[in-house]
């Protein structure tokens, strides 16, 4: 997402590049520029309006000090407004009650059932809640199916009434059952259509009331452009929902929904989604989002991503091995698993302040380490446990075993002294410093 628009504000910027300081030419002369880029991100002409009239008045109206180059204030006064148009700080989700209660709306297709699990997910996970799923769509007996698999997947109960016809007694009987067995918080996944009409919108108000939960998602298929804006208009003139979800980030999506939604509704936009995987659900923070846009990357998600995988009995072991020099194929192994589980390998390297524009057209396999793991797996125990007998008619069995050659096993095993070597000598061993290891290696 975003890549488009980052490309254009790039070249946007350069137009001050040399300019020894701004006037009211060299400004209007960039955001015409700024105005197309965001016209072309499929944000709404309004909005991309309003944004650039407020970006000229902040301006003109700067005295740029000596140390601070034009186009280097014109990309800070544009990420300000970057990050008030989108709302400035993350909003939270109320799951306070006994239980809270989320109720989910959206059109078919947008990703709702998905975007349950993956909350129900991250709640117990993260905020160590315990959930129910709640199977609301009547309509669609593969989403009740989709919904027990999900569950299953994560470790979620379900509630399922397959008989019942009616969705507000089946989400007043899941809060009932909810309450007498304790559960944390009720997520209701809610029927929707190919597009709006008079039924879906008087179902999904009627459970709204019935229910009074703590808080009402609508979820939005980003990939839909400014048609995504006007269907969340529509939704909140009847249900006055709190916060929005994007979903289908890793789509062929410009962004616009992005930055249009919150000016348009007023309301948040409190998470987004991409993949199928049930921990691809991340909160949305737009200064974040703003620093990925302006090509800055997003080092803060990144360190959060590698903190979850972080273990601290593992990392105490882990520098005992190595102040013992006895770190092995073993230990490797669990690294790479460490670095696999942070999610896609190109989409990481993106959130690396500067990489993002060099892995943009890089064609990087998430599937990269399965090498690796094949040769891993090859070894005898005794191999693993102590590399230092690796002679050449057990480098040849193991290239035989793993369907791989032997001067791919001789790169591994020279990768694996460069990382042991990093690692002793950084004495932290937290998963990134094997990142840097691989990278060095050629990976």
């Amino acid at each position: 997402m975003f890549e488009n628009l980052t490309e254009r504000l790039e070249r946007s910027f350069k137009l001050l590049k040399g300019e020894g300081k701004i006037t009211e030419i060299n400004v209007a002369e960039t955001l015409k520029d700024v105005r197309r880029a965001l016209l072309d991100a499929d944000v709404s002409y309004k909005v991309a309006k309003t944004f650039c009239d407020q970006v000229k008045e902040e301006a003109l109206g700067q005295d740029v000090l000596k140390a601070v180059r034009p186009g280097q204030m014109m990309t800070k006064i544009v990420h300000d407004r970057l990050v008030d148009l989108m709302g400035g700080d993350a909003s939270g989700i109320n799951v306070k009650g006994n239980p809270g209660i989320v109720l989910v709306a959206g059109l078919q297709g947008s990703g709702k059932t998905t975007f349950s699990a993956k909350l129900a997910f991250h709640l117990k996970k993260k905020k160590g809640i315990r959930p129910l799923l709640v199977a609301g769509d009547i309509y669609r007996p593969a989403a009740m199916e989709q919904l027990r698999v999900l569950g299953e997947q994560t470790g979620v109960d379900v509630h399922i009434e397959n008989e019942n016809r009616d969705p507000v007694k089946i989400a007043r009987n899941a809060i009932n059952k909810a309450k007498k067995e304790g559960y944390g918080v009720v997520i209701i996944d809610t029927a929707g259509r190919l597009a709006i009409d008079e039924a879906m919108m008087k179902e999904i108000t009627a459970i709204k009331k019935a229910v009074d939960p703590t808080e009402t998602l609508f979820v939005v298929d980003s990939m839909t452009g400014q048609d995504a804006v006007e269907t969340a208009r529509t939704f909140h003139e009847r249900l006055q929902y709190d916060g929005v979800v994007l979903t289908k980030l890793d789509g062929d999506t410009r962004g616009g929904a992005a930055l249009t939604i919150r000016a348009v509704v007023n309301k948040p936009i409190k998470f987004v989604s991409s993949g199928e995987k049930m921990d691809a659900l991340d909160v949305f923070y737009p200064s974040r989002i703003a620093d990925r846009i302006l090509g800055m990357g997003d080092i803060v998600s990144l360190v959060e991503k590698a903190q979850e995988q972080f273990d601290e009995e593992e990392s105490k072991k882990l520098r005992k091995k190595l102040a013992q020099d006895s770190f092995n194929f073993n230990d490797f192994l669990n690294q790479i698993k460490q670095v696999q589980k942070m999610g896609n390998i190109k989409d990481l390297a993106a959130m690396i302040p500067g990489v993002s524009k060099m892995v943009k057209d890089a064609d990087i396999d998430n599937d990269a380490f399965k090498g690796i793991e094949a040769i891993i797996s090859s070894m005898t125990p005794e191999e693993r446990d102590n590399p230092s007998i690796m002679n050449g008619n057990r480098r040849k069995r193991i290239a035989l075993g793993s369907g791989t050659s032997i001067t791919e096993v001789n790169r591994l095993i020279k990768q694996f002294d460069d990382t042991r070597k990093m690692m002793k000598d950084l004495r932290g061993g937290r998963g990134m410093s094997m990142a840097n290891a691989l990278r060095k290696g050629g990976l």
